[in-house]
């Protein structure tokens, strides 16, 4: 697995991949403020340019002589990008007839982008690509309930390549166009100092409180999570802030990583942007973006607050402070330093939530108004090489999602074309009628799997199209069966065993990935348990009577905050296993929507805290867990 690119050591490389980055930031921006090309130009650019990226910044790791595989790697997506230009007027005239030199530069191009995914991805989507491709040509000898035909190469090629059903469909298109402009914009933050801006401006709101830097991470996370929608990038970027001071100030290094790990992958569930799941589930589904937004709200609300009990108790269980005076920043300094970011921030909400524009055209007219901004406020500070990096930057960010996308097409097209989508339809709708839980269960456990190696959105782009029609079938509403795969494709990079948000967080701290993992699993559980409660609970996605919504709103947030307790063991003495067992009872109850399940949840809640505070002055170390309170 090749994730990290190594630099090159030739002049002429280094040339060409600020060349080829510079030049795709900056197709990608004209297409986003003055028009798209026709979809399978605009795609087939954007991957050559991306193929070009990665072949030079992730070289092939045999050896030196083996280099010159990059090399012709890189000539063949030239070849084959202008292919496509100078033949595009009669390609779609030849689906279902495809030539010698559609079939030669069809194959090189599939071979090209499993090599990619190879290199950036991991070996495991790559051989999930594959898989379906090898299906696609010997269906006919699987069992028989994906029993298919075999296909010819012609068949074949004319989906996958020639049509806007395969490669070049919708998987890759959404990256493409709005995930492409959302991830430039996130560089044009950093590049501007607005990222500094957000935590600063946190660390001086939040910092001087127990556990003052833990506080801060899950607010600036949370802030810079939502637009990056990556994240391992986001742990790379705050984390090495938050990190270092949590560690400082007395969190353990594997719980400081933690928190930083779960507060990043959060972002990508954050509203209004959702790392971009939000214009992507919009165009899935046809739900309206202002919708889905909404529906997003309530859990995304409930998940940064477990976090912050979570960090308040176990500053207070481990007597941690919150930073001196002297080491916050200061507020008037750090508020006048970010007036671009109130303005792109603000005006990329304005154009999306009351113009109602594209994501496309939103984020484009969000990055002129921050750079502008950014060059009459603070003109004489002004490090004029910020739009470079942010362009380079920008086009480096696109890899891994471009790469994923476009082998999440291939996968696609061959379930379209084979019908094993129906199949695995059925299949899990037949489990369904046995028990819905299972499907579920069923399908969280293929999100997070698949999440492992994609970034989140592009994971619930591959299980949307896979998973969510089962549950639809099952009678589960369609906003509700998206939101579940979505969550849980956000998931994987703080769940077990290959938990790359946790293990980017592991490296800053330096501590155990693994042990480092398990934590962040445990402290984001109500993650985990979120989507099965608002599929059975719509209030919970902000479904239902206003009344309902504001009473199921107050039940979760002490719901989380009990489930903290749970997870800390913590509050104002530490708690019993028994006490500890029955606060995760009561925050389940009171997470989980219902009048009767809130009454129950409310009467343990009461017995609980009675007995916590009428024995808090006894030492829980001095008495023997396993028994009954004695003296």
């Amino acid at each position: 697995m090749e994730h990290e690119p190594q630099k090159p050591q030739h002049h002429l490389v280094k040339k060409i991949i600020f060349i080829t980055a510079i030049v795709l930031s900056i197709f990608q921006l004209y297409t986003g403020g003055f028009g798209l090309l026709t979809p399978m130009l605009q795609r087939s650019l954007h991957l050559y340019l991306i193929l070009i990226l990665v072949f030079l910044m992730y070289p092939i790791k045999l050896s030196k002589s083996w280099r010159i595989l990059d090399f012709i790697a890189v000539a063949l997506s030239v070849s084959s990008g202008i292919y496509i230009f100078s033949t595009y007027e009669t390609l779609l005239f030849r689906v279902g007839a495809p030539n010698a030199l559609d079939v030669f530069f069809g194959a090189v191009t599939i071979i090209l982008v499993l090599e990619a995914t190879r290199r950036v991805a991991g070996l495991i989507l790559a051989l999930i690509g594959t898989a379906f491709i090898f299906y696609s040509y010997f269906g006919s000898f699987f069992p028989s309930v994906f029993e298919s035909s075999n296909m010819s190469t012609n068949r074949f090629m004319s989906l996958i390549f020639l049509s806007s059903e395969g490669l070049w469909g919708s998987t890759l298109g959404i990256a493409a166009t709005f995930i492409a402009l959302f991830i430039i914009f996130g560089a044009f933050l950093n590049a501007t100092g607005a990222g500094k801006v957000f935590i600063d401006l946190a660390y001086f709101f939040g910092g001087r409180y127990r556990g003052g830097p833990a506080k801060v991470a899950v607010v600036s996370s949370a802030l810079m999570g939502t637009v990056s929608g990556s994240p391992v990038a986001n742990v790379s970027s705050t984390g090495q802030f938050t990190i270092p001071l949590m560690k400082k100030i007395g969190y353990k290094p594997k719980v400081a990583a933690s928190i930083e790990a779960v507060a990043s992958t959060g972002g990508s569930m954050m509203p209004p942007i959702m790392g971009a799941g939000a214009f992507v589930m919009a165009e899935m589904t046809g739900i309206p973006y202002s919708e889905i937004i909404i529906a997003a709200i309530i859990p995304a609300l409930l998940y940064y607050l477990s976090i912050y009990f979570y960090v308040d108790l176990e500053a207070a269980k481990e007597n941690l402070r919150g930073l001196s005076k002297a080491d916050l920043p200061n507020l008037k300094e750090t508020f006048l330093a970010g007036f671009h970011l109130y303005i792109g921030l603000g005006f990329l909400i304005y154009m999306l939530v009351f113009v109602q524009a594209s994501p496309m055209f939103s984020a484009f007219w969000s990055i002129i108004a921050l750079v502008v901004s950014y060059i009459v406020f603070y003109f004489k500070k002004v490090k004029w090489n910020f739009f470079i990096d942010a362009l380079i930057d920008g086009a480096k960010g696109m890899v891994l999602t471009t790469v994923a996308c476009a082998t999440a097409g291939i996968v696609v097209g061959v379930v379209n074309l084979t019908g094993v989508g129906v199949t695995l339809t059925t299949l899990m709708v037949n489990v369904g009628n046995t028990s819905i839980i299972l499907t579920l269960v069923v399908t969280m456990v293929a999100c997070i799997i698949m999440g492992m190696g994609l970034p989140p959105t592009a994971a619930y782009i591959l299980l949307g199209v896979l998973t969510a029609p089962a549950l639809i079938n099952l009678g589960i509403e369609p906003i509700f069966a998206h939101m579940f795969v979505f969550y849980f494709s956000c998931l994987a990079p703080i769940t077990p065993p290959v938990a790359l948000a946790s293990f980017t967080a592991a490296g800053i701290a330096k501590s155990h990935p693994l042990k480092t993992s398990i934590t962040s699993a445990k402290i984001g559980l109500v993650a985990f348990l979120i989507p099965y409660m608002f599929i059975y609970g719509p209030e919970l996605l902000a479904q239902g009577k206003v009344s309902a919504i504001m009473w199921t709103i107050l039940m979760a947030c002490i719901g989380v905050f009990v489930l903290a307790m749970a997870m800390v063991g913590w509050l104002k003495r530490k708690l019993f296993w028994y006490e500890r067992v029955l606060a995760f009872i009561t925050a389940v109850l009171l997470i989980s929507a219902g009048m009767l399940t809130d009454i129950i949840g409310l009467g343990l809640l009461v017995g609980l805290l009675a007995l916590i505070y009428t024995t808090r002055n006894i030492p829980v170390d001095a008495v023997d867990t396993n028994l009954e309170l004695t003296k």
